[in-house]
């Protein structure tokens, strides 16, 4: 048997994460009843229902890499503007991997594999993400001394981010956390504007050369 959450992933709906509220909201049905629990566990035996489809898992793993353009969001959704998901045209059902905020372009995953979406977006995992974000002026070493050694934000400490200077105004940045609007929130509190933020690398894939707005099918074994 296997966790409700585990078996919403597996089956392409959501990531562990995200499947979790759906269970807590009343959108998942386990042999017609409504399951909001997350302790709930199921087999193969068990039907499980979401959004009035019979849920299977998958047995083909999906991995795709995609250039996101500014203005889409990272959600299966397309409640609060054009979902990555349409640039994205398969039958599988599949789902965006993280956060990359609308404003913001570059790498980003999609999978039906909850096990893999797991692993590159929870903290204990600490997967890396790499950014090169320009700003509105020089960056200061007092500042990048500061985002080293851990900056606080709204009371909460962050975990140390690594810095790399490419210009007076561009550097490149490497968290291993994804607080909302991270890096954002981190340059407005020292003072800098974003002109412009984009992730470069996740695990050990970097960015493929391909056009923004463009996708590929990769191995999962080139991320972590």
């Amino acid at each position: 048997m296997i966790r409700l959450q585990k078996f919403l992933a597996e089956a392409g709906i959501a990531s562990r994460r995200k499947a979790e509220e759906l269970i807590v909201a009343g959108k998942v049905k386990v042999n017609g009843r409504v399951a909001d629990k997350l302790g709930t566990k199921v087999d193969e035996n068990d039907q499980v229902e979401y959004d009035g489809r019979l849920l299977k898992i998958k047995s083909t793993k999906i991995y795709i890499a995609l250039n996101k353009p500014i203005g889409y969001i990272a959600s299966a959704s397309s409640r609060q503007g054009p979902s990555v998901l349409d640039l994205v045209k398969i039958k599988d059902r599949i789902y965006p991997v993280g956060r990359l905020d609308k404003d913001s372009h570059g790498l980003i995953f999609l999978t039906n594999d909850g096990d893999f979406a797991n692993r590159i977006t929870h903290a204990k995992y600490g997967c890396e993400k790499e950014y090169e974000v320009t700003i509105d002026k020089p960056f200061l070493p007092i500042d990048k001394k500061a985002f080293e050694s851990g900056l606080k934000l709204a009371g909460y400490k962050l975990q140390p981010v690594r810095v790399t200077l490419v210009k007076d105004n561009i550097v490149r940045l490497v968290l291993k956390e994804g607080i909302n609007r991270q890096i954002r929130k981190m340059m407005g509190k020292c003072g800098y504007d974003v002109l412009d933020l984009k992730r470069i690398r996740i695990g050990k894939f970097k960015l493929p050369n391909i056009k923004i707005g463009e996708w590929q099918n990769i191995n999962n074994n080139d991320v972590i």
